[in-house]
């Protein structure tokens, strides 16, 4: 499925927002969520993405060339970090919120939330601007090696109720033990090869 990816370019002005892609798929979380572990593990290539112990590390849209140029990740900043400032929280919320609203190529918003919590405020603000603007979105349940196999099933169960959503709609993954890549891929598959139907005149 993803034979080839590339970074880009790092970008953290709205005037640098690529809207010239045809099909982008975004990795959107809060800090620590594991977004650039989720990209390296997807993408089978451990440096693609910087990680770090520290939150808060991605501070730009990081773009992604994926299979060259069938389709591009593009890794947002994370949010909910509280050791930044209130200035440097809005800046990182106005750069996301201008991709979300330009970026015409956006296909989906993969979500990223933590397995062994249940969404934060922050999260459940996310769904909600998604949700606001109609704009698809796939939720993906990181850090699957930290609990046994039932209980993952368990928390999946209940991450869909909180977020108000069918289970079916949830994914499990660990890019530590590589849980889950599978299923994502198929989930690429569908996102980039939908069709979008012409609008009624």
């Amino acid at each position: 499925m993803i034979k080839k990816a590339e970074f880009i370019k790092s970008v953290g002005n709205i005037s640098q927002i690529i809207t010239h892609y045809p099909k982008e798929i975004a990795v959107a979380g809060k800090s620590n969520v594991g977004k650039s572990s989720f990209i390296n593990f997807i993408c089978k290539k451990n440096k693609l993405a910087k990680t770090s112990k520290e939150p808060g590390r991605t501070r730009l849209l990081n773009y992604f060339s994926i299979n060259d140029g069938e389709f591009y990740l593009v890794d947002l900043p994370g949010y909910g970090y509280a050791k930044v400032s209130d200035e440097e929280k809005l800046k990182w919320g106005k750069l996301i919120e201008a991709y979300l609203q330009n970026s015409t190529g956006l296909k989906n918003v993969f979500m990223l939330v933590d397995i062994r919590h249940d969404p934060t405020a922050d999260d459940m603000q996310m769904f909600k601007y998604l949700y606001f603007y109609n704009i698809p979105f796939t939720i993906i349940a990181t850090k699957a090696d930290k609990l046994s196999r039932s209980a993952c099933m368990k928390r999946k169960r209940e991450i869909a109720a909180y977020i108000g959503v069918g289970v079916e709609n949830v994914y499990v993954v660990s890019s530590q033990n590589k849980q889950g890549a599978d299923a994502i891929y198929e989930r690429i598959l569908q996102v980039i090869t939908e069709q979008t139907l012409p609008e009624e005149t």
